[in-house]
């Protein structure tokens, strides 16, 4: 393969990524509209202060289109947790389900140009987990659900990155969230857009390290993939790579990983660095790993000598840029 090609389209792709806006979803009242029960919002700050500036936010609220009105009585999931049903918190136990899921079906199929989504959390319709479902009783079963949109989400996109809100207060889900988010609109820029085998290949290539750090055994998995690729269908082939590739970037990177994709991308350079700048990166990561040091560390130091001294490979790697510059501040907090 060509390594000049590939990190000249790898800055090429970067750069037409960064002039179109990521479409992401976003529940509506997480957006400030008052569009929840009461006839008031949730806004997030964080979606409207910080990620706005890099997603462009596609608003939607599931009851609204399904025609329950603002303010409306409260709704809940009752029945079994595996199949539960929506009805009004005091009413007679009508079963609202097929009301909100006529609503919201026509917006569902328009959803496939999406990169991400953000739900509003322990919503009946938009919570992702963790959401209450009652007994006859009354009292909530300890096995609990998703909300019916919500699951109707991830079952025709299983392959989006979907999030709640209030999870992204979490540093690393957020890191985690905001990498998977420019990944799927990467893949279907530079793969969907134009599918082949090459394309396909050098976005793999681009994206090895940073696979390795997330999961060494799906990384290899990817690998064999493509080297059946000329045996296999290529629409298959990229449906199959793309499920396998957000899975794994969607598992936890562990410090144990992270530590050998630095030991890897050093090992591209280390016949070339002086001896003390080797010994100070082998320290940083080792510092890294044993919980001293943020893994920003090792990777400012590492990415500055692969600057200098690596191959235009390994300078194409988006394991040191999974997102934006501009981004960084933001990336090396959570990290």
């Amino acid at each position: 393969m060509n390594k000049q090609a590939i990190i000249a389209t790898v800055k090429m792709q970067d750069q037409a990524n960064a002039d179109t806006q990521i479409q992401v979803g976003l529940s509506a009242c997480l957006a400030g509209q008052s569009v929840r029960y009461n006839g008031g919002h949730t806004q997030s700050r964080l979606c409207l202060d910080v990620l706005s500036k890099h997603f462009t936010f596609k608003t939607f609220c599931p009851e609204v289109a399904a025609g329950f009105g603002t303010p409306r009585p409260t709704m809940r999931l009752v029945g079994d947790p595996g199949a539960p049903k929506l009805v009004f918190s005091k009413g007679d136990g009508e079963d609202l389900s097929g009301q909100l899921i006529k609503g919201f079906t026509p917006e569902l199929a328009e959803m496939a140009a999406l990169d991400g989504y953000i739900l509003m959390k322990n919503s009946p319709s938009c919570g992702l987990q963790r959401v209450k479902v009652y007994q006859a009783n009354g009292h909530p079963h300890q096995v609990k659900s998703a909300g019916l949109f919500a699951k109707a989400l991830k079952e025709a996109y299983p392959d989006m990155p979907i999030e709640e809100e209030g999870r992204l207060n979490d540093n690393k889900i957020f890191d985690n969230f905001v990498e998977r988010v420019f990944a799927h609109h990467n893949f279907r820029k530079e793969v969907m857009a134009q599918p082949s085998l090459h394309n396909l290949t050098q976005f793999h290539s681009s994206y090895k390290y940073l696979l390795m750090a997330h999961d060494q055994r799906k990384c290899r998995e990817l690998g064999q993939l493509l080297a059946r690729g000329k045996k296999t269908p290529l629409k298959q082939l990229v449906k199959c790579y793309l499920a396998l590739f957000m899975h794994t970037l969607a598992q936890p990177a562990s410090k144990k990983n992270h530590a050998n994709a630095l030991l890897h991308l050093l090992g591209y350079i280390k016949k070339t660095l002086p001896a003390p700048a080797k010994q100070d990166i082998l320290a940083v990561i080792d510092k890294y790993k044993s919980g001293v040091t943020p893994l920003t560390t090792p990777l400012t130091l590492l990415s500055h000598y692969l600057t200098q001294h690596g191959s235009v490979y390994v300078r194409a790697q988006r394991y040191l840029d999974p997102y934006p510059e501009s981004m960084h501040p933001i990336r090396n907090f959570c990290r």
